[in-house]
This record gives C-alpha cells, sequence and structure tokens, in this order.
C-alpha cells in the first residue's frame, strides 16, 4: 500500500503551522504570497492544456457525460445523504467539510497515471479530467453556494468573483499564451511541477495556521477522526463500485471503464485547497482536512486497484486481439490503450 511522499510534506506541513504559524505582520504576508502561488499554479494549468486535445476529447462525450455526472452530480447527492450522521458521527463543522470534498473536481494526472496502468483509455483520461477541472472553477463554488449556504464560511458573491479571479483569469490567460509559452513549460515540466506542489504546501500553511490561531482545533477529537476515516473509506467504496458497473450496464468497453472509474471516483486536492481557502475563510484547515485524508486514501485505494485491472485476463485478451477485434467501446469504435503513461505524466502517486 504506497505512501505518497507529498502527502509527508502535506503532513509536515500541518505540523510547521501547528508549531510556528503565521501571527501578526507575517499572516497578511502568508496570506498574499499564496494567493499569488495558486493563481500561478492555475495559470500553468492553462498553458498546459492542448486546446486541440481538449477539442478532439469532445468527440468521446458519452464517457465525460459520464465522469461529469459522477463528479458533480453523485458525489454531492452521497454527501447530502452523509448529512444524517450529524452528530451521531460527524460534528458539523466537519461535515461541511466532507460536503465540500464530495463537490471538488476530479484529479487529472493521478487519473491519467492509474488508467495507464491499468491498461485504460488513457487520451480519454486526460480529456476527462482536464474538462472536470475546468467546469470545476465555477460549478464548485455553484454548488457550494446551494448546498453549504451560510455554512460554507460566508459563501458569497464576492467568494464567486475571487475564484474567478484567482482560478479561471489566470488558466485563460495560461491557454491564450499558450501559443508562445507551451514549449518553455513542456520542456521545464519537473521543475514547474515544484511549483505545483509548493503552491498547494503555502496554500495548507497558511490555512492550517490561521486554524491554529483561531483555536479551531480544539473542536476535533481522535474520535470524530476515526468516524470521518470510516465515512470516507464508505464513500470512496460506494463510488469505485458505481464508477464500474455503472459504466459496464452503459456499455462502455473495458478501456473506457477503467478511465471512468479512475477520473469519476477520485478528488483533487489541488484544485479544492484554494477554494476551500475562499470560501471558508478563517475555518478552511477544518474544512480542507475530509480533502486531504480521502485524497491519501484514494491514491492508496486506486494504486492496488489498476495493478490488479493490469494482470486482469481480460487486459490479456484485448492486447492480444487485431485493431479491428477489440472490445468496442460505447461510440462503436476500438477502445484505445495505451501500456504507458504520456509524456509528463508521473507515477501513480503524483497529486493531481
Amino acid at each position: 500500500m504506497p505512501i505518497d511522499p507529498y502527502i509527508v510534506l502535506l503532513l509536515a506541513t500541518v505540523g510547521l503551522a501547528a508549531l510556528l504559524p503565521a501571527r501578526g505582520a507575517a499572516a497578511p504576508v502568508a496570506s498574499g504570497a499564496s494567493t499569488a502561488a495558486i493563481a500561478f499554479l492555475f495559470f500553468l494549468y492553462g498553458a498546459r492544456l492542448s486546446t486541440r486535445e481538449a477539442l478532439d476529447g469532445l468527440k468521446h462525450w458519452r464517457l465525460h457525460v459520464t465522469v461529469l455526472a459522477c463528479t458533480f452530480v453523485v458525489f454531492p447527492l452521497l454527501g447530502l445523504a452523509a448529512r444524517g450522521l450529524v452528530p451521531m458521527l460527524l460534528d458539523q463543522p466537519l461535515y461541511q467539510g466532507l460536503l465540500f470534498l464530495t463537490l471538488v473536481p476530479s484529479t487529472i494526472q493521478s487519473s491519467i497515471a492509474f488508467t495507464s496502468i491499468a491498461r485504460g483509455n488513457v487520451p480519454a483520461a486526460i480529456c476527462a479530467g482536464s474538462f472536470s477541472s475546468l467546469v470545476g472553477i465555477v460549478l464548485t463554488p455553484l454548488l457550494a453556494a446551494a448546498l453549504l449556504g451560510g455554512g460554507g464560511g460566508g459563501f458569497s458573491a464576492h467568494s464567486l468573483v475571487t475564484i474567478v479571479l484567482q482560478l479561471l483569469v489566470p488558466f485563460v490567460a495560461g491557454q491564450l499564451l499558450r501559443r508562445w509559452i507551451g514549449g518553455f513549460v513542456a520542456r521545464h515540466k519537473k521543475v514547474l511541477g515544484l511549483v505545483d506542489r509548493g503552491s498547494i504546501l503555502l496554500v495548507v500553511y497558511t490555512a492550517f495556521s490561521e486554524g491554529m490561531v483561531r483555536g479551531i482545533w480544539h473542536q476535533v477529537s481522535p474520535l470524530r477522526l476515526g468516524a470521518l476515516l470510516l465515512v470516507e473509506a464508505v464513500l470512496l467504496a460506494v463510488m469505485l463500485a458505481l464508477t464500474w458497473y455503472g459504466a459496464r450496464a452503459l456499455r462502455f468497453g473495458r478501456q473506457d471503464r477503467i478511465a471512468i472509474q479512475f477520473a469519476g471516483s477520485k478528488k483533487s486536492l489541488a484544485s479544492g485547497l484554494p477554494m476551500a481557502s475562499v470560501l471558508f475563510g478563517a475555518h478552511a484547515s477544518l474544512a480542507v482536512l475530509p480533502l486531504m485524508l480521502f485524497h491519501q486514501m484514494q491514491l492508496m485505494v486506486c494504486a492496488v486497484i489498476a495493478k490488479r485491472r493490469s494482470r486482469d485476463p481480460e487486459a490479456g485478451e484485448t492486447e492480444g486481439r487485431g485493431p479491428q477485434e477489440r472490445e468496442p467501446d460505447a461510440e462503436g469504435s476500438s477502445a484505445r490503450e495505451s501500456d504507458a503513461a504520456p509524456t509528463g505524466v508521473g507515477t501513480a502517486s503524483r497529486t493531481r
């Protein structure tokens, strides 16, 4: 059961915020640096996403609609159903964080990596994750306004404008400048990947620092954390089952079912953290705790599933067939497959 080294860094950042939180004059400096880092992060996202690749991916619209429905319809419905666990298993702040977790978009690179390991439809996973992240920039705060209401840390039109300025505008700017800087970004993807991860660490430090200064961590007990882990384990198991067997019921081919399962059952830490910092304000540290725990859980479980899928006899049979003999996908054409992750895709433990 692999443990993502980046999760260790995240936990270390939480520990640093607990011991040395940003106080006084340092607090606005940390907050400003966090805002600038996240804006740059989404600028890089825009510069990396190939517009042509995104347009080509629209041809497989049934798969993408399925993934979006899992991410922004089924997940939130399960989050609303978990309201019945308050106050027996979860208190209200943890439930708000759990519900927010169900509203954030899917991951990109880890979904691609797991799909590749399991010998699934990698191009579909690339497009599905990218579409989910782009749609989530607008849809997640709107869902938060509708479902979290006043409990979402004071969501308002100002919060939506802040998210658009901090996330969507840099993303669009990256897309517009991709023609000139796309090559540079591709050549330095490893270095810029450190910027990605550093930005998230800075957001975590800022959020948890504010939580420590305000003393909100005294509200969480070990028993509540254990209950939260149990609820999230059930949530992940339900989504993994629904995406796999639901895709089969919809007559998707094996490669497409793999892409749907890994893209439709996962949640993005990179997209969720900056949104939570805007939506929840001083309570962001508690709000992102369920997302951080779920993120590591999904990496561990999906790594095991991906390796098992790669050894599935059905995968070997599909590989041995000719181009015209492969299992047809939902569009009636041969499902595409790839034995290796595309350029720029890391190992299964990548965090987005």
